[in-house]
């Protein structure tokens, strides 16, 4: 029997985490493991992460299909593939808290890059796409953060918020269902994970309802803000976890 105060906290944390997402399309996993993290160990809040996305994916690609700009996503995607085993293997082999802050740095660089330079005329194409989509599934084998080089990408060019926000919903929908044969093989999506995940969808979709409407009222140059904002405490929070790890 799964205790009710740690229901509640994973709800909590889920909502919180949801209305992050809603604003900016990403940052869900990366705010939702650290806070059900404080409370549960970390191979107990990544599988629901991970569900949550995965279950709540099909409904993104059902009321963004208008949104989405489909010939990057499906690059992206294609990248992240072919780079995900690159980055299990460089785990393998390397401490995992030395590359969590170079990320943290290559992540840095490329957040003062954005904000120094303004956006490319147009979207890049498969010569873009694809390197960033291979970063992205890189990051995601090493430190499970696939975020920041897709995040980067739709900020390079002039995306419209509305289908950036689409686009990486999406594309992080399908880097979750990359990572659940993994956690499935691995033993980790077990009856507790998937009661704790049943209870947490509620409040995922109502922190995303959420998030939506303060997207909708926020300006462009305010969602490009909150954009770069996340990405910076995405580096920021990589950096300091790698930084403990080496203590």
């Amino acid at each position: 029997m799964i205790p009710a105060d740690t229901l509640v906290i994973i709800a909590g944390a889920t909502f919180l985490a949801a209305v992050l997402r809603g604003i900016t399309g990403f940052g869900f996993a990366m705010a939702a493991v650290p806070m059900i993290g404080l409370f549960l160990p970390p191979e107990r809040a990544i599988p629901i992460a991970i569900l949550l996305q995965c279950l709540v994916g099909f409904r993104d690609c059902v009321v963004m299909r208008h949104h989405v700009h489909r010939g990057s996503v499906g690059m992206l995607a294609a990248g992240a593939l072919a780079g995900t085993p690159f980055g299990l293997a460089v785990l393998d082999r390397a401490d995992p808290a030395t590359m969590r802050i170079l990320i943290a740095l290559i992540v840095s660089g490329a957040l003062v890059f954005l904000v120094r330079k303004p956006a490319l005329p147009v979207m890049g194409g498969a010569r873009v796409a694809l390197p960033a989509g291979f970063l992205s599934g890189l990051f995601s084998g090493i430190a499970a953060m696939p975020g920041p080089p897709a995040v980067a990408y739709y900020l390079s060019a002039p995306t419209p918020p509305a289908t950036a926000r689409a686009s990486l919903m999406v594309f992080f929908f399908i880097t979750s269902l990359f990572a659940l044969p993994g956690l499935i093989w691995q033993g980790r999506v077990d009856r507790e994970a998937l009661v704790e995940t049943a209870v947490a969808l509620p409040c995922l979709l109502a922190g995303t309802s959420l998030g939506a409407w303060i997207f909708r009222r926020t300006s462009d140059r305010g969602y490009r803000a909150a954009a770069l904002g996340m990405l910076g405490a995405m580096a920021a929070a990589t950096g300091v976890k790698g930084v403990l790890e080496l203590l």
